[in-house]
């Protein structure tokens, strides 16, 4: 059987997240390993480029989008306090999803806000791999 590049690399980012687990992780890629092995299968970047974009039809009708912008390598803003809003993309923005507390406090919130409930583990590892594909 044939492997391929991608499948190669995520089952080495599931062996990694067997060494570093969530609580511990220290980069994106620690990160993206740990909620992929959580997960139990390897993440997609497009899915997360669609889940990224998808309008929930909440109240308030948003998406990821609506605050981060449509290119979360640049500045976004909070639809609802207009304050300014870093980059979500990790090459834009080196201190996103660098400690487990905060990244898991950010999807926390926002998967409640924006999904209506929290993101699972293949959800969030999903979003975090398209995320990493992203240059500024």
């Amino acid at each position: 059987m044939k492997v391929t590049s991608l499948t190669r690399s995520s089952l080495l980012a599931i062996a990694a997240a067997c060494l570093v687990p969530l609580a511990q992780a220290a980069t994106p890629a620690e990160m993206l390993a740990a909620y992929s092995a959580k997960a139990g299968e390897p993440a997609s970047p497009e899915r997360g480029r669609k889940l990224y974009a998808t309008n929930f039809g909440r109240e308030m009708g948003w998406s990821c989008a609506s605050c981060h912008g449509s290119n979360p390598a640049k500045d976004g803003r909070d639809q609802m306090t207009e304050k300014r809003l870093a980059a979500l993309a990790p090459a834009a923005n080196p201190t996103r999803f660098t400690e487990a507390s905060k990244t898991e406090h950010f999807f926390r919130l926002n998967c409640k806000d924006v999904v209506g409930r929290e993101c699972s583990a293949g959800e969030k590892a999903d979003v975090l791999a398209w995320l990493l594909t992203l240059k500024p």
